[in-house]
């Protein structure tokens, strides 16, 4: 299920042990990104890519948002 969530569900859903992922690329990731975050770049997002996450856990995506 794809949904857009605010700041406080995703610190929320941290805590219970969602997996985080940031899809910039690598460097913007470097310069910045929530702790805890995992990098796959969208442009290397592929199924062996993603398969160092677990199944079994919510998956937050994000990227940079100026709004």
């Amino acid at each position: 299920m794809i949904r857009r969530i605010g700041i406080e569900q995703v610190q929320k859903m941290k805590e219970q042990g969602a997996q985080l992922v940031e899809v910039l690329p690598t460097k913007e990731y470097a310069d910045e990104h929530i702790p805890g975050a995992i990098n796959i770049p969208l442009l290397h997002m592929n199924a062996s890519s993603v398969s160092i996450l677990d199944k079994n856990r919510p998956v937050i995506v994000y990227c940079w948002d100026y709004q």
